[in-house]
């Protein structure tokens, strides 16, 4: 599992899910969209937003983003 770094260089260990909820976020879908891949509700998409965004000490879905880029995750 890839291991990330948060704001004040922390690691963060994300679940599975959330892991491909920030690929969903970093090809720029919806959580709607994201929900339908994943076969979960859109409410539960957002609440793993939240979790990403507290773990991740970010304040918005571009920055979540931006830490998914920083993994590469798109290409994997």
């Amino acid at each position: 599992m890839p291991h990330l770094i948060d704001g004040a260089g922390r690691p963060v260990h994300l679940t599975p899910t959330q892991l491909k909820v920030m690929r969903g976020v970093h090809s720029g879908q919806l959580n709607k969209q994201i929900a339908y891949e994943l076969g979960i509700a859109e409410a539960t998409v957002k609440a793993h937003m939240t979790a990403l965004m507290r773990k991740l000490n970010v304040r918005n879905r571009t920055q979540v983003a931006i830490a998914a880029q920083s993994l590469a995750l798109g290409q994997a």
